[in-house]
């Protein structure tokens, strides 16, 4: 059930006023202002201060050895020797910006944390985006679930939500989190396949821990592969509890819901994104934060009673469950949004440090063994980073408040610390700092209703059982087309794996999720057999919350629109300009494409290819360039081929005019998602609608 919330406040709407952004932006650059180094119009130092000339080294001679006394030159190679930090041994690659983030409404009823305490309170953020498996020099798009770690920079200390873009976790103690990634990442032999789990050892692991087969379903059905960080969900996935003053709880699961929708990838266009745009959706992200197409997500919680944590069919301790949002509703509580880029990637982006053990007063935690794991796991693997525990000093983790404890030295201490008496209790600094709790200092305390008991016991709980009822869940909520995704998808990755048994391995747990699923797998495999339906499991639920291609997006704000065009063509790029700047209204980033760079153009067809773009539109004066696709100014078929790839992608494509002719040429007929028109008003409107459908899956067979 969900818990009874003050109303939030509607005037604060869904969109952010530019003078609140404007505000909040303003707050966080004045805080980091203070570290930022200005090398505008000034001379060389030293990490010490000392000016000098460092682009030549000391030499006895001009023509004789490098000295060693030169302290220069081993500064500065020295420094270089060391720039890099060990990278995070998951969600290594990634993208981070600033945000702000603004309460709904006085929630004080359910948590006394102090960001959700009044209808419009702003508190500063800091977001990071990522996948999981890839190392630091992956790509963007690779198959992998994607992690999205938000930190609230609160009134009363940090708060990190890490959570990721699927609702469920791979495992449910954290003892396995070791054999999970070990298993996921490259062979240790030829460190092969990068980014990727299509081998042995993850579908070894896929199939012997079978807790992980419901994040595996969604993974295949397209979370895998987001169409941008923009454009995909988060989850906490743990169960929290919200806790008032009183002390009075409620369990929740957190959320943050996209305002710009969700929106995928197809795997082939993934993989052609990979290599032809490695920093695609870090770019993306960059973009239209400069552009001001703030991204924003509505962050929400489901509630529910502390008694209810086995009432759902499964125990809500279990990180890999999800509680379908038509039995427990989400509760919007505020709003995101990304307003500003990192000024400086590695020191921004790269040291911000998140842990889920950084809590606030409100907010408490549960018994979910992965989420107790997590709690100690993630502080070792910032002291392993850092080399020491001082890692809370970089600007970027720096909390907004000051801090006061008795915690001293370590590597690299930034601060000066002027309490002698460095220990509690002491009478010598008049027994500060002094201890804070619920009742005295506003300080963080655990839900006093919290109960533990039994006997210590090496062995998970009966009730984490059953792993195949909820990716049948999953399974039945997807559409005919969906399923055609992941079963492909699952024929991709298991057609990698070398090992006959491990390959029957896989097909015996997918029987247990659905027979026809294991058989259409299984059918692109050999020496795997499909045994009889293994019904245990078998069950008609579904969610209306899962499917990713079945809702139109709300907004095109900040999408991609090509315009094919031909600078040989005085007609063709007189409808480019027109056509460009009606595209460029609608909130799109319009790129017109011709052969070389005159003015009016801005990507050449040697650059271009169809994953640059969300939808595009062939001009009329064109055609000649997809009739005759030999130039020396661009690969051979190239303009042919961008048109053929973004409708193989289920991309919205189209032809003003004569220009249709291309299409002819490219075996496309008019149907959804691909428009004809004389007229540039009515393909504006159509391209609007075609681009909120995202993807025309009705393009792509069945298996019968």
């Amino acid at each position: 059930m969900s818990g009874e919330l003050r109303v939030r406040d509607e005037d604060l709407g869904k969109r952010q006023d530019a003078d609140s952004i404007k505000g909040a932006t303003t707050s966080t650059q004045e805080f980091l202002a203070e570290f930022e180094l200005n090398d505008t119009d000034v001379y060389m130092t030293t990490d010490f201060g000392t000016p000098i000339d460092e682009a030549v080294s000391l030499k006895g001679g001009v023509r004789g050895p490098t000295l060693l006394e030169d302290f220069i030159f081993r500064q500065k190679l020295q420094r270089f020797d060391h720039e890099r930090i060990p990278e995070r041994p998951v969600h290594a690659r990634g993208a981070g910006a600033h945000a702000v983030f603004t309460s709904y409404g006085d929630f004080t009823n359910i948590t006394a944390a102090s960001f959700l305490s009044e209808a419009g309170k702003q508190t500063p953020m800091f977001v990071r985006m990522s996948t999981v498996i890839g190392e630091r020099g992956s790509v963007d798009s690779a198959r992998d679930v994607h992690g999205l770690a938000t930190r609230f920079y609160t009134d009363e200390g940090n708060f990190d939500i890490v959570g990721i873009n699927v609702p469920v976790f791979f495992i449910n103690d954290a003892i396995l989190f070791p054999d999970l990634i070990h298993a996921l990442k490259p062979s240790p032999d030829n460190q092969i396949p990068q980014a990727a789990t299509a081998h042995d050892s993850a579908y070894d692991f896929f199939s012997q821990e079978t807790s992980a087969l419901n994040l595996l379903m969604m993974v295949m059905a397209g979370y895998g592969v987001p169409r941008s960080y923009r454009h995909m969900d988060g989850w906490g996935v743990h169960t929290y509890r919200l806790v008032t003053n009183e002390g009075t709880t409620k369990l929740v699961k957190w959320h943050w819901k996209s305002l710009q929708g969700k929106a995928s990838f197809l795997w082939e266009e993934a993989q052609a994104t990979g290599g032809k745009n490695s920093d695609f959706h870090r770019q993306d992200m960059w973009n239209a934060i400069d552009a001001g197409f703030y991204p924003e997500w509505e962050l929400g919680v489901q509630i529910f009673n502390e008694s209810q944590q086995l009432a759902f069919g499964f125990d809500v301790l279990d990180p890999t469950k999800f509680i379908p949002e038509e039995i427990v509703p989400i509760t919007p509580l505020g709003k995101m949004t990304l307003n500003a880029n990192t000024k400086n990637y590695f020191a921004e982006t790269e040291q911000i440090g998140f842990q889920p053990g950084h809590i606030v007063r409100g907010i408490d935690f549960s018994d979910d063994p992965v989420l107790q794991g997590r709690l100690y796991s993630y502080l070792d693997a910032q002291l392993n980073r850092y080399r020491g525990p001082n890692f809370e000093q970089a600007p970027v983790n720096r909390p907004r408040v000051p801090i006061h404890n008795n915690n001293r030295d370590g590597k690299a201490q930034a601060y000066i610390p002027t309490n002698i008496a460095a220990y509690s209790p002491n009478t010598l600094n008049f027994g500060s700092p002094m201890e804070a709790n619920q009742t005295t200092g506003n300080g963080f305390f655990t839900a006093p209703n919290r109960l533990v008991s039994g006997a210590l016991t090496r062995a998970l709980s009966p009730t984490f059982a059953d792993h195949w009822s909820q990716p049948r869940t999953v399974w039945n909520s997807l559409s005919l087309a969906e399923q055609q995704i992941a079963v492909n998808a699952l024929r991709f990755e298991t057609s990698h794996i070398i090992s006959t048994t491990v390959r029957q391995n896989v097909i015996n747990q997918l029987n247990r999720i659905d027979n026809n699923l294991a058989a259409r797998v299984a059918q692109v495999l050999v020496d795997v057999s499909v045994p009889p339906p293994d019904t245990t499991y078998y069950n008609n639920n579904k969610t209306a919350y899962l499917s990713i291609f079945s809702n139109p997006l709300p907004t095109i704000q900040g999408l991609n629109f090509g315009i094919l065009a031909s600078v040989y063509s005085n007609q063709s790029m007189s409808q480019a300009a027109i056509l460009s700047k009606q595209f460029a209204n609608l909130g799109l980033f319009v790129s017109v494409v011709a052969e070389t760079l005159v003015p009016g153009v801005n990507l050449t067809y040697s650059a271009a290819d169809a994953i640059d773009f969300d939808g595009l539109l062939v001009t009329p004066g064109a055609e000649s360039i997809f009739l005759n696709g030999t130039s020396p100014l661009y690969p051979l078929g190239r303009p042919l081929q961008i048109l053929q790839n973004a409708y193989a992608y289920g991309k919205p494509v189209g032809a003003l005019g004569t220009a249709n002719n291309a299409f002819h040429l490219a075996g496309i007929t008019e149907r959804l998602g691909v428009y004809f028109s004389n007229s540039s008003d009515a393909l504006l409107s159509d391209f609007e609608a075609g681009l909120k459908t995202f993807k025309f899956l009705d393009r792509f067979p069945l298996d019968s």
